[in-house]
């Protein structure tokens, strides 16, 4: 096996492995949810355990990155709160919706991305991400089935969490130049348990038994370890070669939903799901050719 060989095989295990644990902590989050805990409380530990460590390494490097980061304090509050409130919505909507159907919702961020690139980024969308957008929204519609009898209002607390996740994207990408990724983990953090705590104080329940208390330390403590693996993938192979791999997560959520709650996805779920999945690649497709293109001194539409 060449060298890059076995550096893109290491990235796309890395990327695997990061997936494998956000569906674990969406699973874990509806199995408590389903215990009588409520949604801030799990959000609240989400973020609190994130900040204690991210607290402890960056006391490790004395601070380093932090003075670089502070004029952009405001902008940095704002990415964290908005993935904050996604979470919030996440958590509510998983009460009802089984893990196939909110992993489907969910990654329309996306093409929600594609969609707003243009007026937040001033991006150029051509014919073929248009089409691809329409094309993925049309599967989210196929998933929620808006004028169906057995529409769930859920799901679109679900699509709200995923615009807030693509708002959050697009902030990230806009911030990755000029600050360290453990800076914006910290601030994240520090964001999350400030926000959160006064509201876990009011509805707090007591864990009652150590498992339990373990499983909400773990949303964290996975979140945390997801988000490093995802950034050190992306170190050492492009995005563009990492990004189908993130399709994972559906399969992973959907093998969760059924050993862990007995749900399957029902044939319109799929259906939808899969147009969702094409249109991402569909994207993700044209992104290639328009930066080959670009790298070749071409222009394309």
């Amino acid at each position: 096996m060449s060298r890059f060989a076995a550096i893109s095989t290491v990235a796309v295990l890395m990327m695997l492995f990061a997936n494998l644990l956000f569906a674990v902590v969406d699973t874990s989050s509806k199995w408590l949810l389903g215990a009588g805990y409520v949604a801030i409380q799990l959000a609240f530990f989400r973020y609190a355990v994130q900040f204690v460590i991210t607290s402890g390494v960056l006391a490790g490097l004395r601070g380093r990155g932090l003075a670089a980061a502070r004029p952009l304090l405001p902008v940095l509050v704002l990415r964290a709160s908005l993935l904050v409130v996604s979470t919030i919505f996440n958590f509510v909507a998983l009460q009802s919706l089984s893990l196939a159907v909110a992993s489907a919702i969910m990654f329309s961020a996306p093409i929600i991305v594609c969609a707003l690139s243009w007026p937040l980024l001033g991006e150029v969308v051509g014919r073929v991400r248009w089409a691809a957008v329409a094309f993925g929204f049309a599967g989210v519609l196929v998933v929620i089935r808006p004028f169906g009898e057995d529409l769930d209002p859920a799901a679109f607390l679900m699509l709200l969490a995923a615009t807030g996740l693509a708002l959050y994207s697009i902030l990230t990408r806009k911030l990755s130049r000029d600050v360290k990724p453990l800076i914006m983990q910290f601030l994240l953090g520090l964001t999350g348990t400030v926000a959160l705590a006064p509201f876990c104080w009011v509805y707090w329940i007591a864990p009652t038994s150590t498992f339990d208390l373990a499983l909400m330390v773990s949303l964290g403590l996975f979140a945390w370890i997801g988000h490093e693996f995802l950034i050190r993938a992306h170190r050492v192979a492009e995005a563009s070669y990492l990004m189908p791999y993130s399709y994972s997560y559906l399969i992973y959520m959907t093998a969760g939903g059924f050993v862990v709650f007995g749900d399957l996805p029902d044939a319109w779920t799929i259906l939808g799901a899969l147009m969702i999945a094409m249109s991402g690649l569909m994207i993700w497709r044209r992104e290639v050719v328009l930066m080959r293109a670009e790298d070749a001194g071409e222009l394309v539409r």
